[in-house]
């Protein structure tokens, strides 16, 4: 597979998609009403989101459809994993946060491997509305969208679930935990 032309064999195309729509159908309750086969047909025509639900899956991410935009006629997917996805943990928020870690530098950031993979760190509204569609990070935190004015005090928001409760908390956005990735949203 090659990241310039953001494209999938065959094969990995059909396999993703045999993932997916086990995944879709196994999860019913996250997409009420809507069928697998006009997903399928919309996924079929769009080669760079399947790349990038592609690397959502690889990273541990488990997207799922979520819901459905009626104004643009999109899906949108999450990460559904029930942990933080483990391929993008260990990640400070972004670039400006890693530069000025002087020492222990993390290897990468939420922001720049989001952007990589064609998707976006989901929102805190997002977050919690996963949450109701089952329990999410009950062990691990994810990183979210953080407002301008926060960042620019130099933090940054994860969230996390415990308590049977959805916590939205800060930390400075150059630090990086071993149980602590990003979830990613993306339309399709």
């Amino acid at each position: 597979m090659s990241k310039k032309n953001k494209m999938l064999s065959l094969e990995q195309c059909e396999e993703l998609l045999q993932t997916l729509q086990e995944r879709f159908e196994k999860n019913m309750n996250r997409h009420q009403g809507l069928d697998w086969a006009t997903v399928q047909a919309k996924l079929e025509t769009k080669a760079e989101k399947l790349w990038s639900l592609n690397e959502m899956e690889s990273t541990g991410g488990e997207p799922d459809v979520v819901g459905h935009d009626e104004n643009t006629g999109e899906f949108i997917f999450y990460d559904c994993a029930k942990e933080s996805p483990k391929g993008r943990r260990s990640v400070c928020y972004d670039r400006e946060a890693l530069e000025s870690r002087k020492k222990h530098q993390p290897e990468n950031t939420a922001i720049d491997m989001a952007t990589a993979m064609g998707i976006e760190l989901l929102t805190e509204e997002q977050y919690r509305a996963l949450q109701e569609l089952g329990t999410f990070d009950l062990k691990t935190s994810s990183w979210v969208q953080t407002p301008a004015n926060i960042r620019k005090l130099g933090g940054a928001i994860f969230c996390d679930r415990r308590y049977d409760t959805v916590f939205m908390y800060h930390n400075g956005a150059d630090s990086y935990y071993a149980a602590r990735g990003f979830r990613g949203a993306l339309k399709v």
